[in-house]
């Protein structure tokens, strides 16, 4: 009998509770559909009222849906499944051998193709990445051994505890990590590894209060033993032109202070430097904080419009090797973890694979490829791609994608919003907790260390006992006919700098005509 009643009045409450849902839901149902024909903004709304509402959340959908079902390997957009894929396999340091051929087609024009060796080096004789130094001029120079290196990733972009990951893997690693524009943190800090610190055109993180360049803080910095060098943004490859954006509901309090500005308001930088409006102006900024600091400086920028940059080289002729730029960071117009309109992210700037044989020919050229080091980045995460850019010219890769991708990232593509749900780029609390900083830091420092090696083993391959001794010969580009030709033979060329000497008669020759 107890259990009759008991089972009685379960089946009452539930025939109850499902009434009011009932209820709930035809209550949502009419006010959705007064909401709809009462509104004047979206005509499929009003004129299928409720049902037009699931066109937006199928719109959304269809992006996880292309992503995980119906995108081949080597379809997406902006990295595919492939790439994503070793970069996964290599943070997790688990194997990378595949079986049964490669699903990359080899007849695809623009497809990369390294020239094997009848003798590869053996391992006995293979090298480690030989050192570079950068800023011989200065009062402290810079030497590391890491070709492949963290891109600039502002603390507010990007969330705290991927900051510390970042920054307990580069010093696993042994390579450096770019602060980005938004000044520096203490999470930066927290791991030890070597920083570079970016200078971004609305100066944060060294600027006093009127928003000029504060040598003061420049002086702070420099007395940072992690802090190695400084890095000037002219641009960069997401925006070539326009300066960072931070929505509102990303500027938390500890972001509006590290970059003194106000909190919940967007963070938006002037899209250049007020101080630096010429070639000249470059030069005087760049000496000025190596001066101050003591340490190497260089500038970012994507490449577009090339005659600055012969017109730098001219200058630079006439100041002296001392006046030159430390390095120079060249950003890819295919760059793009940041927020960033779309207008300048899919047609403004020139791509990495056409700007950097094109600076390494001009700096050739011009006598200063050993003084000016090239650091490059733009979609360069794989081991292939840092070869190619190694060939080109380039000392030095930077990535930031590669290494969201080594801290979880699956490309959500909402790195603009505070809604990540890797947590990587978004400070809410709740979304944060599944990025542990201890496990992502050894992913990090995983992710380093076996594309490193890979991009090794391809020099090894190709007869180099080292990576830095690859050459753009060791290449070949498939064309549009699907056969491949040597990469050195379509790098684009620099403009001719320097002025050929004026042709002077000889005066004999004339008077005796």
């Amino acid at each position: 009998m107890i259990d009759s009643h008991w089972t009685l009045e379960l089946l009452t409450w539930l025939e109850v509770s499902f009434i009011v849902l009932i209820g709930i839901a035809l209550f949502a149902v009419v006010v959705m559909y007064i909401t709809d024909i009462s509104q004047n903004t979206h005509t499929i709304r009003k004129n299928y009222p409720v049902i037009g509402r699931f066109r937006y959340f199928f719109e959304h959908l269809g992006e996880f849906f292309r992503q995980y079902f119906f995108a081949h390997d080597r379809e997406e957009m902006p990295f595919n499944r492939a790439d994503r894929s070793w970069v996964y396999r290599a943070a997790k340091n688990v194997d990378s051998n595949i079986g049964f051929g490669s699903t990359l087609d080899l007849s695809e024009p623009g497809t990369l193709i390294f020239l094997n060796a009848a003798f590869p080096i053996m391992e006995t004789d293979a090298l480690i990445p030989s050192p570079v130094t950068l800023g011989p001029f200065c009062k402290i120079p810079y030497t590391t051994h890491s070709i492949f290196n963290i891109s600039g990733m502002s603390y507010g972009a990007i969330s705290s505890p991927a900051i510390t990951a970042l920054s307990r893997g580069a010093a696993k690693a042994c390579c450096w990590l770019n602060t980005g524009e938004g000044g520096l943190s203490p999470y930066h800090l927290e791991g030890g590894c070597d920083l570079v610190f970016q200078i971004g055109t609305a100066k944060y993180g060294v600027r006093d209060l009127e928003g000029n360049l504060s040598d003061a803080r420049l002086l702070e910095l420099a007395a940072i033993p992690q802090v190695k060098m400084f890095e000037i943004k002219l641009s960069q490859g997401a925006k070539p032109g326009k300066g960072g954006i931070l929505p509102a509901e990303k500027v938390s309090a500890e972001v509006a202070l590290i970059r003194g500005i106000p909190e919940g308001e967007a963070s938006i930088s002037p899209n250049g430097h007020l101080d630096i409006r010429s070639v000249i102006d470059l030069l005087k900024m760049i000496n000025h904080i190596r001066t101050v600091t003591g340490k190497p400086v260089g500038f970012k920028a994507v490449l577009g419009e090339k005659n600055w940059l012969v017109d730098l080289i001219n200058e630079i002729r006439i100041q002296g090797l001392e006046a030159a730029p430390d390095f120079i960071t060249l950003d890819s117009a295919d760059g793009g973890s940041g927020a960033a309109p779309q207008p300048l992210m899919d047609h403004v700037g020139l791509p990495i694979k056409e700007s950097l044989p094109w600076v390494t020919a001009l700096l050739l050229e011009a006598g200063l490829k050993e003084r000016i080091k090239i650091i490059v980045a733009g979609k360069l995460v794989t081991p292939h791609m840092v070869a190619w850019a190694l060939a080109s010219g380039a000392d030095f890769v930077n990535s930031a994608r590669g290494f969201m991708f080594a801290l979880g990232c699956i490309q959500a593509l909402q790195c603009h919003k505070n809604t990540c749900p890797t947590g990587i780029t978004t400070h809410n609390r709740k979304l944060q907790k599944g990025l542990d900083p201890t496990n992502k830091a050894e992913r990090v420092a995983a992710y380093h260390y076996n594309i490193t090696k890979s991009v090794s083993m391809i020099a090894h391959s190709c007869g180099a006992a080292e990576p830095r001794q690859l050459k753009s010969e060791h290449i070949h580009i498939v064309n549009a006919n699907g056969f491949s030709v040597p990469l050195a033979e379509i790098n684009p060329q620099p403009l001719i700098f320097i002025p050929p000497e004026p042709h002077i008669p000889n005066t004999e020759t004339l008077t005796k005509n």
